[in-house]
């Protein structure tokens, strides 16, 4: 690699705060916070909205949508389109 063009890239922790979890990997991310980890060693930490924990489709609570049943509801009420 070219050196000097490159990010750093180094441990960081990414904490999903809706489901109360954190993960440590290696980023090139970096953030101004930082977190004491279990390993007695600081990180800089980066908070996400939502991770594999927190993800519906990861969870099991994703819906599934009934794109059949919709047409007929739809048909049902306003009526086929272009019946004579």
């Amino acid at each position: 690699m070219k050196p000097g063009i490159h990010p750093a890239y180094g441990p960081v922790v990414f904490r999903d705060r809706a489901a109360n979890h954190a993960f440590l990997t290696r980023s090139t991310m970096t953030s101004e916070k930082t977190i004491d980890w279990e390993d007695g060693n600081t990180y800089p930490v980066v908070d996400v909205e939502i991770s594999n924990v927190s993800h519906p489709f990861y969870t099991g609570t994703a819906r599934v949508l009934d794109t059949a049943g919709r047409v007929e509801r739809f048909e049902r009420r306003y009526g086929r389109r272009g019946v004579k």
